[in-house]
């Protein structure tokens, strides 16, 4: 049968661990009826939310248990992979099916999820990838992903991705030869009130602040620094090397990763058709986006062009002219030229460094 994993908040002043694991015993009470098993569950009181891991023949069935038991049915059901919930959430133990961290600390069942996108122009990337995984390994990461040129790592505590990125922008800092990279690091919940995927928004908003060019940012969401700062709360955190943000910026660099991302292939998009699509005056665009990246509008849409290239050429299965074209550059000329002047090499050389 298929595994489900839903999510409950709970609106009371007196919310507890205690009236959840009463909760879940009223669910074992009655599961058998419905032909639902119950596996674990996940508590996170300050939050004020719980969710359910549980194997049933469909959605309603889990949604029945809930209701007939004690009523508290959750906002959203999802069907999960075992593969994924391994890597997500397979980390730790359970006492009487409520979750733990491997130090006996309450599992709240959040993960704080590390996305980076890393080209060595030299050709070293076999070489990045080994050490970054022997970080990963040391900071209690787990690799969920990793195609071609990037890596997705979900941790427990946001504590150690802060020390692990630490670890690697250290490692790529100090490297032989030009590389290029860009990380974000986000926390959120397994499950979301809307979506039907495991860390939907989580995964949403960390890909969209890695698509906002690679030069070297290291973004960091403001929920995961008080995480962190509330798992050392009398040790300082490097935390220099982060561009923080909030919701707003975030909420910015989501609607930039899919204006950019449906037409970016356009070689006639440009800068004031970027800020038609956000809707702000042309001053204001300018100073979000810089303030957000770095870049002024015109800089972000080749740099991001610049990126996509890069994806294609590293990838090797496509000529000069096809990446060109279907990264929104006008001419293989042009985009030779613009390449050779960010990344120091043409295309065709970094062709060859890759193979």
């Amino acid at each position: 049968m298929p595994l489900y994993m839903d999510i409950h908040t709970v609106d009371s002043d007196s919310f507890s661990v205690e009236d959840v694991v009463k909760a879940h015993m009223q669910d074992l009470a009655i599961q058998d009826q419905f032909g639902v098993t119950q596996l674990k569950y996940w508590v996170n009181e300050g939050a004020k939310t719980l969710f359910c891991l549980m194997q049933g023949p469909d959605k309603e069935a889990c949604h029945q248990v809930h209701l007939q038991s004690h009523g508290n049915t959750a906002c959203n059901i999802i069907e999960v992979s075992d593969n994924e919930y391994n890597l997500f959430m397979g980390v730790g133990t359970d006492i009487n099916d409520l979750a733990q961290t491997h130090s006996g600390d309450l599992d709240t069942g959040y993960r704080t999820i590390l996305l980076m996108s890393l080209i060595s122009l030299t050709g070293n990337g076999k070489q990045h990838s080994k050490q970054i995984h022997r970080f990963v390994e040391q900071y209690n990461g787990v690799v969920i992903r990793e195609p071609h040129n990037e890596f997705m790592v979900s941790f427990i505590y946001a504590s150690d991705a802060l020390l692990c990125v630490n670890a690697i922008e250290s490692m790529l800092n100090s490297s032989k030869g030009p590389i290029q990279y860009a990380m974000a690091i986000c926390s959120g919940r397994p499950v979301d009130e809307e979506g039907d995927k495991m860390f939907e928004e989580t995964k949403k908003k960390v890909k969209s602040l890695c698509s906002l060019g690679m030069s070297k940012r290291i973004y960091l969401d403001r929920e995961s620094q008080i995480l962190s700062d509330k798992e050392h709360p009398s040790q300082e955190m490097e935390q220099d090397c982060f561009s923080i943000l909030d919701d707003e910026n975030i909420n910015l660099a989501m609607e930039l990763s899919n204006i950019l991302t449906l037409n970016l292939t356009r070689s006639d998009f440009n800068s004031m058709d970027l800020t038609a699509s956000l809707g702000l005056s042309k001053s204001q665009a300018y100073r979000k986006i810089k303030g957000l990246t770095g870049l002024a509008p015109n800089q972000l849409i080749q740099e991001s062009r610049l990126q996509k290239a890069l994806g294609h050429l590293e990838q090797g299965n496509k000529t000069i002219s096809e990446v060109a074209y279907g990264s929104g550059f006008n001419s293989p000329t042009y985009f030779t030229r613009v390449f050779k002047k960010r990344f120091g090499i043409s295309p065709i050389e970094f062709t060859k460094q890759q193979s």
